[in-house]
C-alpha cells in the first residue's frame, strides 16, 4: 500500500525566517491524518532564508537525522558539540535524556535541508552527535546508507543510530529505472527532492513524499535528474 503526500498539501510552520513544511505530524503540529510510520515519527523539510534561526529547542529521547541540501547550517548543542553543516553532508544527534541545541543559517544565501526524527530502541540513552560527508560523485546511480540502526552498515560506513531504520539517498538521472528491494516488512518513506520521479504508477513532483506499507520492492523512474531519500523500517 501506497499513500501519496504532495509537498503543497504538507502542513507549513514558520519561524521568523524559517519556512518547515511537515510530512508527518509532530507533537500535535501538522495534519493528523500523516501519522508516524513504525519508529519514523517526524519529516520536516526546512528553508533557512540568511542569517536566520531555529532558536534553542529541547530534545528528548529521539533520533535526529539531518541531510543538509543546500547552503551551510551551524549546528550548537548544550554537550559542547559546535558544527557547520554544508550541503551532502549528514549529520546524526542522540538526544538521550535530554539535549538542548541551536540551528542557525549564518551564511549569506539561503539552506535546505532534511530533519528525520526516529524513535530510538530505548530511551535515555547517552547523547551524542556524528557527522559525514555523501558526495554527488558517490550517490550519482545507486543507493548509499547515510545512517542505521543495523551494525553490518555501520561497519560499511553508515553513521549509527539507535532506532530500527535505515537512511539512503541516491541521485538519480533523468531517464533512469530501477527496481528497488525492501527489507521485510516493506514499510518505508521516500522523498524525491527536486525532480519528478515515479513509484510504481505514482508521479512524485519535487519535494513530494510517499509513504510505503506492506510492499517487497518499488518500480523507481526517474522523470528528471533528482536526490531520493528513503527511510526503510528494519523491524
Amino acid at each position: 500500500m501506497t499513500e501519496h503526500r504532495p509537498f503543497l498539501a504538507l502542513a507549513t510552520v514558520r519561524r521568523g525566517c524559517v519556512d518547515t513544511r511537515q510530512h508527518f505530524s509532530v507533537g500535535g503540529s501538522g495534519r493528523a491524518d500523516q501519522g508516524q510510520l513504525g519508529p519514523l515519527h517526524g519529516w520536516n523539510d526546512v528553508e533557512f532564508a540568511p542569517h536566520s534561526d531555529l532558536g534553542l529547542q529541547a530534545h528528548r529521547d529521539v533520533e535526529i537525522v539531518t541531510w543538509v541540501r543546500s547552503g551551510a547550517i551551524t549546528h550548537e548543542d548544550d554537550a559542547g558539540n559546535r558544527t557547520r553543516l554544508v550541503a551532502n553532508s549528514i549529520h546524526v544527534m542522540s538526544a538521550g535524556a535530554a539535549l538542548h541545541r541551536a540551528e542557525r543559517n549564518e551564511e549569506n544565501l539561503p539552506a535546505r535541508q532534511f530533519q528525520i526524527w526516529l524513535r530510538p530502541r530505548t530511551p535515555a540513552s547517552t547523547p551524542r552527535c556524528s557527522t559525514r560527508a555523501c558526495s554527488l560523485g558517490c550517490r550519482e546511480g545507486r543507493f548509499v546508507t547515510l545512517a542505521s540502526g543495523d551494525p553490518e552498515d555501520v561497519r560499511a560506513g553508515a553513521l549509527p543510530i539507535h532506532a530500527d531504520a535505515r537512511v539512503r539517498i541516491a541521485t538519480l538521472r533523468e531517464g533512469t529505472a530501477m527496481q528497488y528491494v525492501l527489507p521485510m516488512p516493506g514499510s518505508a518513506y521516500l522523498v524525491a527532492d527536486h525532480g519528478r520521479l515515479d513509484v510504481g504508477p505514482i508521479r512524485l513532483t519535487r519535494r513530494d513524499g510517499i509513504a510505503i506499507r506492506g510492499e517487497t520492492w518499488l518500480m523507481l523512474r526517474a522523470q528528471d535528474d533528482t536526490d531520493v531519500v528513503i527511510v526503510e523500517l528494519l523491524r
